[in-house]
C-alpha cells in the first residue's frame, strides 16, 4: 500500500513554481500552462516577467517516489490573483507548502503567507534567485514580516538539487514541528 504525501508550492506571478515543479519531479509533470494572451493584459500584473510568455490556470502536478511506499506529490499554484479561488482547495490534505518567493517583487508573496497562517498550515520560503542576491535572507525576513521559527532558505528552482533541498528543508521543519508538539504533550 503507498502512502501519498502532498506538498503545495506557493507563491506570486512568475516566481518559478512551475520551474520548481518540473525540475524536481520523477515523472513529466502535469502542466496546465497556457500562452498568455492579449485578453490577460491589464488584469494580470507581468511587472517583473515582461519576457514570461506562459502561465498556470489551474495547477502542476508531480511526483517523488521517496520509497516503495511513500509518495511525495507536488502541486504548483497558480500565482495571478484571478486564480487565488483554486488554492484553498488545493491546501486540502496538505502537509506542508513552500512559499517561493522574488525579492525583486516581495509583495507579490504576502498573500500566499496571509493563506497559510489563514489555514494553519505549515511552510517554509524560499528565494529563487534569479540572479546574485542583493539582500541577505535576514532584510528578506523582516521585509515579509517572517517569525524566527519559519525557515528561510535560497534556491535555484532550475536546478534539481536546489528544488530537492527545499522540499527536504520544508520535511525538516515538517519533522522538527512533530516532535515539539510530541514533547508538549
Amino acid at each position: 500500500m503507498t502512502t501519498g504525501l502532498k506538498i503545495v508550492i506557493v507563491g506570486g506571478f512568475g516566481v518559478g513554481k512551475t520551474t520548481m515543479v518540473r525540475s524536481v519531479s520523477e515523472i513529466r509533470p502535469l502542466s496546465t500552462e497556457e500562452t498568455m494572451t492579449q485578453a490577460g493584459m491589464g488584469i494580470d500584473d507581468a511587472s517583473g516577467v515582461q519576457t514570461k510568455t506562459t502561465t498556470t490556470v489551474a495547477f502542476d502536478f508531480g511526483r517523488i517516489s521517496l520509497n516503495e511506499q511513500m509518495v511525495l506529490y507536488l502541486f504548483g499554484a497558480p500565482g495571478q490573483d484571478r486564480f487565488w479561488f483554486l488554492w484553498d482547495r488545493l491546501f486540502s490534505g496538505t502537509l506542508g507548502a513552500v512559499v517561493l518567493v522574488d525579492a525583486r517583487r516581495l509583495a507579490d508573496s504576502w498573500y500566499a503567507i496571509d493563506r497559510l497562517e489563514h489555514h494553519g498550515m505549515p511552510f517554509i520560503v524560499a528565494r529563487n534567485n534569479f540572479d546574485e542576491p542583493k539582500h541577505p535572507l535576514e532584510r528578506i525576513r523582516e521585509a515579509l514580516d517572517l517569525s524566527e521559527e519559519v525557515p528561510l532558505i535560497d534556491c535555484d528552482a532550475r536546478q534539481r538539487d536546489s528544488s530537492k533541498a527545499v522540499l527536504i528543508a520544508l520535511v525538516n521543519h515538517l519533522h522538527a514541528m512533530s516532535s515539539a508538539q510530541g514533547v508538549t504533550r
